[in-house]
């Protein structure tokens, strides 16, 4: 039942302070100076968690172009993600391995599980006061739909992944908010900035303890022999902790018609709701890198592909699968943007993973895939 929480965070990036893309300018000026508002807040963390090991890293700020105006823009981006295919270290597992070949010897077997289908509706409102500062508010919407075959004793048999013994939850509700602040001042060509905020503990969170009680408003499973039971902690809407967030980028035009950026970040959470002995919780440390090259040619649409890479140390705990639940994964992220209308743009994203190296076994996608729309008010 514990899917575990690496690169677990909502798909799209936070902040876009984005319209109309200037022509390029090699000196600097307006065009650097809003790629500049992208990229920073392109630093930030991702919105929803709990996708496991999946295509969380996608940095969507470098989709819809860069404007130095200030002022508000939102956001509306929707995020799939399928966790189909299990996986242990860098290549695949079977139920049997699992089973047989434990990520905790201790428990005598281990748990199958089935299918991971999460999808992200993720918000957000940026708000510009001049071109060095900017404000961004974001929320998630989390619905996930969570199957197990259970945790199955040695040694493995065929009867272990029988429907009869498929047990399944859904998820539905807002996500963890963030506030995050930017800063692009450093430097005359406004290329260089930095990201600080803190992510709040809004969503719906929880689990259960070993005696049967229950912690939090945790959802529990609708249907099979799990049914009544908890949702893992990992899988809840919520991680029930608030989190310091800090990030950095760097952009560089490498050619009349190609920019290039970097982006880092990283997130730990410094107080918990799940504190007490035997219910206690805390997600585990991520860091992310970003390095990107958007093709500039064309005002209307822009191709771009991404290179992104995470790693996320294991959730603590009573209440966490610490066995399951660190990592690092590589995503190969090809994407393209267009203008509706002056003040509209959209974007989409696909994900391919091209490396995984995970702690125990975890559910892991094949693909994700990412749409969403910027509007400047």
């Amino acid at each position: 039942m514990r899917i575990p929480t690496f690169a677990r965070t909502a798909m799209a990036g936070p902040a876009r302070a984005r319209g109309a893309r200037p022509p390029m300018s090699w000196a600097g000026g307006p065009s650097l100076l809003a790629l500049a508002t992208f990229v920073v807040l392109g630093a930030a963390p991702e919105l929803a968690q709990a996708c496991a090991t999946c295509g969380c890293t996608l940095s969507t700020d470098a989709a819809t172009g860069y404007s130095a105006e200030s002022g508000w823009r939102v956001n509306l981006d929707y995020t799939y993600i399928d966790q189909s295919q299990l996986r242990h270290g860098s290549s695949k597992a079977s139920p049997e391995q699992v089973v047989n070949q434990p990520s905790d010897p201790s428990i005598g077997g281990g748990e199958i599980e089935k299918d991971t289908i999460n999808r992200y509706v993720n918000a957000t409102a940026t708000y510009r006061f001049n071109a060095d500062w900017g404000v961004t508010f974001a929320l998630p919407y989390v619905l996930r739909d969570h199957s197990t075959y259970g945790t199955q004793l040695q040694p493995f048999t065929p009867a272990a992944i029988a429907p009869d013994q498929i047990s399944e939850a859904h998820v539905a509700g807002i996500g963890d908010a963030r506030i995050l602040g930017s800063y692009q001042g450093f430097l005359p060509m406004h290329n260089l900035g930095v990201v600080f905020g803190i992510k709040l503990p809004t969503g719906h969170y929880g689990g259960q303890a070993d005696d049967g009680a229950f912690v939090g408003q945790p959802t529990t499973f609708k249907n099979g022999p799990s049914q009544g039971q908890s949702l893992d902690t990992s899988l809840q809407a919520g991680t029930g902790s608030t989190d310091l967030i800090v990030g950095a980028y760097y952009y560089q035009p490498v050619s009349q018609d190609f920019d290039a950026f970097v982006n880092g970040q990283f997130q730990a959470a410094v107080s918990q709701k799940l504190d007490q002995p035997g219910t206690d919780y805390r997600p585990g440390n991520q860091a992310s890198l970003s390095v990107g090259l958007r093709y500039e040619a064309h005002a209307s649409w822009v191709p771009q592909l991404q290179l992104n890479w995470l790693h996320k140390s294991a959730d603590q705990g009573a209440l966490a699968d610490r066995a399951d639940t660190a990592g690092e994964v590589v995503y190969l992220s090809p994407g393209i943007s267009a203008s509706l209308t002056p003040r509209l743009q959209m974007y989409a994203f696909v994900q391919l993973p091209v490396y995984s190296h995970l702690q125990g076994y975890q559910l892991f996608p094949k693909w994700t895939g990412t749409v969403g729309l910027s509007m400047k008010l």
